[in-house]
């Protein structure tokens, strides 16, 4: 236990800088400095944090980012995102300037020089995803720049110089263009990381040593740039949430009363999205880190006495509505995949709270019943008999007559084992397998699964998957953000509810809701277990 009443497991571990003397700005002139930060890597540092609360925020109101201008912008910030990420690697090497990181030490006063004790296995994990990200990457580009056909396109061309034993694909325009979209987001997923891991001015000391006069922050459990991430994501997401079931309510066919889709009618839509699943996907890989995010700032607040319940001493009062809002969300969309997954990780979100908290006082547990109480009262107040007919058609309508396009898809893996199709064509080379031609030509084959091995062949599907196993397996080593067992759990079942719903739907072909997946990986990868 530490001087201020908590556990020191629960917090991320104190930085061991030099601290300005009490009686002055100077120091001891036998103790080394705290390094100071470059102005121009303090200036990347500050672009990226804004870039990338501007992708969170714009990704899902800009109609779920399935536009092409929309597409092109966030391509634009995430590109920018990895311009930032570049230059500061750079900047460190020209400049020897080590940054102040989470899991990593400094040197004791006397040291001349920082050290950095990272496990072994840690930095293989490290090494091995950026080596994961090259190899998908360079798989993505190799098909497109060795396409076989470019099917799709007003007159459909054939290359006869094609490599039958390299990747290739049969629709090079369209995987160009997923090409550059994964670049972006493999830009957006490097930067988010290198970014959380590192400390603020306040908490490397650097701020503390120049200002003595600086008062230290109540400890909230979490770093400030991870906090401030969190926090944007639950009040934009809460903000949307809102604004979806408004909208619903209104019953106005048109996405956020501006865009009028091609398919579908009210019911078919929820807020920016076009298609009720994709948001009711949104808000249950939302809620759960939002969930989670709330227990952490309650935790801290009984831990550490802050004064009384006011909403700037207690800012955890402010994100129980945010829980309750996006909860929601997939419910009132009405999509039955949303409320089926919704239900599931409530199921899983209490059990993950119950077992960190199994000797807590009554007081906390009432805590932690707050919002699953709260949510039953609201399906309630819906309309048990909604739910239920949801539940009913989710497993017996043939998966929303979808077993035609899965008979269908599955001969397009048959044919292309290895390499797959190309990522990016399936809706492309959809038309050449339907059985008749008044079957309706479907974009995409709801279930990501499948439609990744026929993409990217299994090869391909070997490295995302090899990937994805990064996201849950790095917390198991003490290099990173020291947090509880229970927020890196909820994070994972957040991702994990996400991954379950693309067997029958396609998340994962949506930009927002990939981009999403994303950050909340990038997160994942800098959690670790306390020392």
């Amino acid at each position: 236990m530490d001087s201020r009443g908590g556990s020191s497991a629960a917090l991320p571990s104190e930085p061991q800088v030099p601290r300005a003397s009490p009686d002055g700005p100077g120091h001891d002139p036998g103790d080394p400095a705290p390094p100071t930060t470059p102005s121009s890597y303090r200036f990347c540092d500050r672009a990226t944090g804004l870039l990338l609360g501007a992708a969170v925020v714009l990704s899902p109101w800009a109609f779920g980012t399935t536009q092409e201008w929309a597409i092109w912008t966030l391509n634009t910030i995430g590109y920018a995102l990895g311009c930032l990420w570049l230059c500061k690697r750079w900047l460190r090497v020209r400049t020897g300037y080590c940054p102040p990181r989470w899991g990593e030490e400094v040197a004791q006063p006397g040291q001349p020089a920082l050290f950095r004790p990272h496990t072994k296995c840690a930095r293989w994990l490290t090494r091995s995803l950026a080596l994961l990200t090259v190899l998908v990457l360079g798989y993505g580009f190799l098909s497109a720049a060795n396409a076989r056909a470019w099917f799709g396109e007003p007159v459909p061309r054939f290359n006869e110089r094609y490599l039958p034993w390299l990747p290739h694909s049969y629709a090079g325009g369209a995987t160009w263009f997923a090409c550059w979209q994964y670049l972006a987001l493999a830009c957006v997923f490097w930067a988010t990381r290198d970014w959380l891991l590192g400390k603020t001015p306040r908490e490397s000391g650097e701020e503390e040593a120049v200002f003595p006069e600086v008062a230290p922050r109540a400890p909230t459990g979490l770093p400030e740039r991870l906090s401030r991430l969190l926090w944007v994501l639950c009040l934009n997401g809460t903000l949307l949430g809102a604004v979806a079931i408004l909208q619903r309510l209104d019953g106005t066919d048109r996405l956020l009363w501006v865009l009028l889709p091609r398919f579908g009618g009210a019911d078919f839509h929820f807020g920016p999205f076009t298609y009720r699943g994709n948001g009711a996907q949104y808000f249950n890989l939302l809620w759960p880190v939002s969930l989670a995010f709330w227990w952490t700032l309650f935790h801290a607040s009984r831990t550490v006495r802050t004064g009384p319940a006011r909403l700037g001493n207690n800012p955890h009062l402010v994100l129980l509505p945010c829980v309750l809002v996006q909860i929601a969300c997939p419910i009132i969309s009405a999509s039955s995949g949303g409320v089926v997954i919704a239900i599931g990780l409530a199921v899983g979100a209490l059990a993950v709270l119950l077992a960190a908290n199994w000797s807590a006082t009554s007081g906390t547990r009432a805590a932690m019943a707050a919002p699953f109480v709260l949510a039953i009262l609201l399906v309630a107040y819906l309309g048990w008999s909604q739910i239920q007919g949801g539940l009913g058609n989710a497993f017996m309508d043939d998966l929303g007559d979808r077993v035609e396009i899965y008979q269908n898809a599955r001969k397009m893996a048959v044919d292309h084992p290895l390499f797959g199709t190309g990522p990016g064509t399936f809706g492309t080379m959809y038309q050449l397998y339907r059985a008749s031609p008044r079957e309706d030509w479907a974009a995409y084959a709801h279930d990501d699964w499948l439609q990744t091995v026929i993409t990217f062949g299994w090869l391909g599907f070997a490295l995302i998957v090899l990937m994805l196993a990064h996201a849950f397996a790095r917390w198991w080593w003490r290099d990173g953000i020291a947090c509880r067992w229970d927020l890196a759990t909820m994070i994972w079942l957040a991702l994990a509810g996400c991954l379950f719903h693309a067997r029958f739907d396609f998340p994962f072909q949506i930009y927002s809701l990939l981009l999403l997946f994303l950050v909340l990986c990038a997160i994942s990868v800098c959690l670790a277990r306390p020392q």
